[in-house]
Formats: structure tokens, C-alpha cells, sequence
């Protein structure tokens, strides 16, 4: 059940970096926040360059019992989730309140593909990257590191839009009728008006 003060944001083609310090800041102030689409969110650099750093922090483990972190998240929703993370002092009480109330998810699963999405304009890569700039989609780094459902995802975002684009023609042409009921009704109330206005009433 999602709460009506929830946000929910849009990840899609938002820089990871800029959008995980605006909801850091969001969730330490007590907001709940909903993150989709993580496997679209953005890393500048390019995809060879992401690799190489990802490779180096697969490298980072502890010596004497690696089974006790740290861990190295495949999917782009735990990616995400684990740079917020970063960014909140998680061993507090109050940090790990704000991480509870954070939510994060690849694709747009129901029932927040029926809620409306936000979008961060301080975060956006059309806002903050130079179009020169080599840019890396997370979804595709993390493939290219182990996580195994992309082929998945894009089978189930197509059938999702696929759905939405049906509902949001159906809603169109409704919309349209609805226009022009409306603008019949109001043709011949002006007709009616005009005899009454003749006929002298």
C-alpha cells in the first residue's frame, strides 16, 4: 500500500550522485521515498571506465571473514540504494529510520505504476552533463558486471507501456467525447436562449 505522502520519483536519466543527495536529504527530514526505474539512472564516464572502478571495488574485502562485508550489489536498485546509503549516517538511529523509509526498484512494479512519478530537475542529465559527456545507464553496467534479469526487465517494461499506452488512448478519446457532449450542449443551449431572447422571455 503506498502512503499518499510518499514521493515517488522517476529515475530515469537522473545523475546517481545529485539524485541520491537530494533524497538523502529528503529521508533524514522524515519523507518517505520511492525510487523506480534504477536500472535507467545515469554514471558520467564511460561504460569501459565504470567497469574498471566497479572491478576495483569487487577487489575491496575483508581478510579474515569476507562473508562479513563488504558487499558488492549487482542489481541497479541495491546500487542505488547503497550510495544513498553513503550519504546517511546509517549507524545512528536516525539514519537507519531514514534508509527504512526508503524504497528503491528496477522497472516500475504495481502499484506505483499507477501512482504519479516526479522527476528531480537538479538532478537530470540533460541539466548537469554537457552533451559531450560519455554517460553510463546503471542497467547496463550492471549487466555487464553479473545481474542477470535486464533481458527480464525489458520484457515487462514493454508489456507496461504497452498497457499505458492503450489506457492513455482510451482516456484520450473519452476525453474527446466528453468535448464534444459538452460543446453540443452548449450549442444548443445558446439556440434555446437565442428563441426564448426572440419570443421575448
Amino acid at each position: 500500500m503506498v502512503c499518499e505522502n510518499t514521493i515517488i520519483i522517476d529515475g530515469r536519466d537522473h545523475l546517481l550522485g545529485r539524485l541520491a543527495s537530494v533524497v538523502s536529504k529528503e529521508l533524514l527530514a522524515g519523507q518517505k521515498v520511492v525510487i523506480v526505474r534504477c536500472d535507467e539512472i545515469v554514471i558520467s564516464g564511460s561504460i569501459t571506465r565504470n567497469r574498471v572502478k566497479y572491478a576495483q571495488f569487487r577487489q575491496k574485502r575483508m581478510n579474515t571473514n569476507p562473508g562479513r562485508g563488504p558487499f558488492h550489489f549487482k542489481s541497479p536498485a541495491r546500487m542505488v540504494w547503497r550510495t544513498i546509503r553513503g550519504m546517511i549516517h546509517q549507524k545512528s538511529a536516525r539514519g537507519q529510520a531514514a534508509l527504512g523509509r526508503l524504497s528503491t526498484f528496477e522497472g516500475i512494479p504495481h502499484p506505483y505504476d499507477k501512482k504519479k512519478r516526479q522527476v528531480v530537475p537538479a538532478a537530470l542529465r540533460v541539466m548537469r552533463l554537457k552533451t559531450i559527456r560519455e554517460h553510463t545507464v546503471l542497467g547496463d553496467l550492471a549487466s555487464s558486471v553479473g545481474w542477470k534479469h535486464q533481458d527480464l526487465l525489458v520484457k515487462l517494461e514493454d508489456k507496461r507501456k504497452a498497457e499505458a499506452a492503450a489506457f492513455y488512448e482510451k482516456k484520450q478519446a473519452a476525453a474527446e467525447l466528453r468535448a464534444n457532449a459538452e460543446a453540443a450542449a452548449a450549442s444548443e443551449l445558446a439556440k434555446v436562449n437565442e428563441v426564448l431572447a426572440a419570443s421575448g422571455y
